[in-house]
C-alpha cells in the first residue's frame, strides 16, 4: 500500500513537500514515480526515480522547481515542490514500478498506486 501526504493549499510561489510511504512493500525493490491529474485533464507524468536514487527524470514543466528523492531506510519517497504555480494544481499520486531501473514516464508501467493527495495553488 502506498500512502501520499503533504498536500494542501498554498499561494503561488510557495512550496510543498509530498511524501509517499509504503506499507507491506519494500520500496527499494521499485523505481518510483509521481503523477498528477488536474480537473478535466488526463493524468500526467511528473517525475520518476530509480530504485537507488541514482537516476531521476522530470517532465519539462517542473524541471528546476521540483525535486524527487527517496529514503529507502524509511521506505518513503518525496517530491519537493518549489516556486509553485496555479497550473500545478492537481491531485498528486505516487506509483511503484517493479522494474527497479525502469524510469518509466507512462502510467501503465507502474503496478501500484497511492490514493492521491490534493495540491491547490492560489494565484
Amino acid at each position: 500500500q502506498l500512502v501520499e501526504s503533504g498536500g494542501g493549499l498554498v499561494q503561488s510561489g510557495g512550496s510543498l513537500r509530498l511524501s509517499c510511504a509504503a506499507s507491506g512493500r519494500t520500496l527499494s525493490n521499485y523505481a518510483m514515480g509521481w503523477f498528477r491529474q488536474a480537473p478535466g485533464k488526463e493524468r500526467e507524468f511528473v517525475a520518476t526515480i530509480s530504485w537507488n536514487g541514482g537516476t531521476v527524470i522530470y517532465t519539462d514543466s517542473v524541471k528546476g522547481r521540483f525535486t524527487i528523492s527517496r529514503d529507502n531506510a524509511k521506505n518513503t519517497v518525496f517530491l519537493q515542490m518549489n516556486s509553485l504555480k496555479p497550473e500545478d494544481t492537481a491531485v498528486y499520486y505516487c506509483a511503484a514500478d517493479q522494474r527497479r531501473q525502469g524510469l518509466a514516464t507512462a502510467g501503465g508501467a507502474y503496478e501500484y498506486w497511492g490514493q492521491g493527495t490534493q495540491v491547490t495553488i492560489s494565484s
